[in-house]
C-alpha cells in the first residue's frame, strides 16, 4: 500500500512540474510585425489603413471640397463618419479595429475631422439627454450643436484562399468608398490588395 502511495505521489509531482513549465509569455512592442498564422492581423489592419488613407487624401475629392469652401458652401475641414467596414472574407476579422485604424490615420493627417457614428453617436446623444435632467443648466451640453458629416466612408474586406500540400496562399482585397452625404454621390473609391504565401 505504501508503494502505491509513493507511486501516486511521484506521478502527482511529475504532473505538477510538467504543468508549471508548459507555456511562456513574452511581452513585445505593439509595433512589432508578427505573422504567426498568415491570416489577417493587426499589422495588416494598420498598414492597409495608412496606405488607403494616404490614397484618399491625395484624391481629387479633397480639391473639390476646397473649391466649395472658397464659394462659401462648406465648412473649412471635411467631416467624415467612418461607417461600416464589412467582412466578406472567409476569416473572422474584427473590423472595429480596422475602422479605428482608419479614424486614427485620418485624424493624424490633420486634414480631416471625424464625427462619431454608430453606437458611439447613440451614447453621446444619450449622455446629452441625461445632462438635461441631471446636470446644472450652466454645464449641460446643448442640443442642436453637432457638426454634420460631409462624407460617410464604407468598405469591405474580401479574401480568396488556396492550398496545396504544405503551401497556402491568401489573397485579400480591401475596398473603401467615400460618399457625399448631401448628394449620395461617390466622391472617392480606393482599393488595396495583399497576397500572402504560407509554407510549413
Amino acid at each position: 500500500m505504501k508503494n502505491v502511495f509513493k507511486i501516486l505521489m511521484a506521478f502527482a509531482v511529475i504532473a505538477l512540474i510538467a504543468g508549471c513549465g508548459g507555456r511562456e509569455v513574452t511581452r513585445t512592442d505593439p509595433d512589432t510585425v508578427t505573422d504567426l498564422s498568415g491570416y489577417w492581423n493587426e499589422t495588416d489592419a494598420h498598414m492597409v489603413a495608412d496606405t488607403l488613407i494616404a490614397q484618399c487624401l491625395n484624391g481629387r475629392w479633397l480639391t473639390d471640397f476646397s473649391s466649395g469652401i472658397s464659394r462659401g458652401e462648406r465648412q473649412p475641414t471635411p467631416v467624415i463618419v467612418v461607417g461600416g467596414i464589412y467582412n466578406e472574407s472567409s476569416e473572422h476579422i474584427n473590423t472595429d479595429i480596422f475602422m479605428n485604424s482608419i479614424e486614427q490615420a485620418f485624424l493624424e493627417s490633420g486634414e480631416i475631422q471625424i464625427a462619431a457614428g454608430g453606437a458611439s453617436r447613440g451614447e453621446i446623444r444619450s449622455e446629452r439627454e441625461d445632462q438635461i435632467i441631471f446636470a446644472s443648466p450652466a454645464t449641460a451640453a446643448a442640443f442642436g450643436h453637432e457638426i454634420g458629416a460631409d462624407f460617410v466612408m464604407t468598405g469591405s474586406i474580401g479574401s480568396i484562399a488556396d492550398e496545396e500540400g504544405n503551401t497556402r496562399s491568401i489573397y485579400y482585397q480591401i475596398s473603401l468608398e467615400l460618399i457625399d452625404v448631401e448628394t449620395a454621390l461617390k466622391s472617392w473609391i480606393g482599393s488595396l490588395e495583399i497576397k500572402k504565401m504560407i509554407e510549413w
